[in-house]
């Protein structure tokens, strides 16, 4: 007799009970613990890294310049380009931070990656829509920036009546919009892959009739989890890159 499997709700895999301040804004539970945790992690790295200062570099020191010349090289370099190197501190916090907040997904005891709730997704996207107006309109100033946003040069006048209305779509409404569902959903979707699997192996392996389907399971649930390493990381990058690529849009309007 074959054993029903039972899935969690939903509610337990995305849902986390606050350790204080339930239903107000001084809410705090899982989530925003780890968010926190991100943070400190990310400030001890570079922390650490400044006070050791040796001339060969190992250990955390190793992490912290090997990460700069990273984004430096692959990010700055490849977007913006040697006046974006100014801009290299808010990209290096915020591929840490995202990369951080998505690699809880992997560990034991933890198993939640905190981009899978759209808050911090919406929150990042936020702040790189705030920065690439703030740095367009410091670059070009406010009439500048909105004039080469808005229309764009060498399209016939009559046509800036269509094209005028497209591109503040795109670039003041779909940027941040696409920004932060794309982290969330990529997160969502791989924790609840990795719930699945890791949920079909435990029940398998206790249903006498089907036990020997665990170890496929448990094999799946093993390259889900490496998997998700590289999307933790892939993510990451590509929203680093991307609010770059938007950063050099308000630099450098005419590219």
């Amino acid at each position: 007799m074959l054993l029903a499997l039972e899935f969690p709700p939903i509610d337990e895999v995305l849902v986390w009970p606050a350790f204080f301040g339930e239903g107000t804004w001084l809410e705090f539970n899982k989530i925003a613990l780890l968010n926190l945790v991100a943070v400190a992690i990310t400030l001890a790295i570079f922390f650490l890294a400044a006070r050791k200062r040796d001339l060969v570099p190992s250990g955390v020191q190793n992490v912290a310049e090997g990460s700069i010349d990273f984004i430096e090289e692959q990010i700055v370099m490849q977007t913006i380009g040697p006046e974006g190197l100014k801009y290299t501190p808010l990209f290096l916090a915020m591929f840490f931070f995202i990369f951080i907040g998505n690699i809880w997904e992997i560990l034991p005891g933890i198993q939640m990656p905190v981009n899978a709730r759209m808050a911090n997704p919406l929150f990042l996207a936020l702040l790189t829509w705030v920065l690439f107006i703030f740095i367009g309109m410091r670059s070009q100033g406010p009439i500048g920036y909105l004039k080469s946003s808005l229309f764009p040069p060498g399209v016939p006048k009559a046509l800036y009546l269509l094209v005028t209305p497209i591109e503040f779509i795109s670039k003041f409404l779909v940027r941040p919009f696409s920004l932060a569902v794309r982290l969330f959903a990529n997160m969502l979707a791989g924790h609840l892959l990795l719930v699945t699997f890791a949920v079909l192996t435990a029940a398998m392996a206790i249903a006498a009739p089907i036990v020997v389907l665990a170890p496929f399971s448990f094999a799946m649930l093993v390259f889900l989890t490496l998997f998700e390493v590289l999307v933790s990381v892939l993510q990451a990058y590509i929203f680093t890159i991307l609010t770059a690529v938007y950063i050099d849009d308000s630099i450098h309007p005419a590219h």
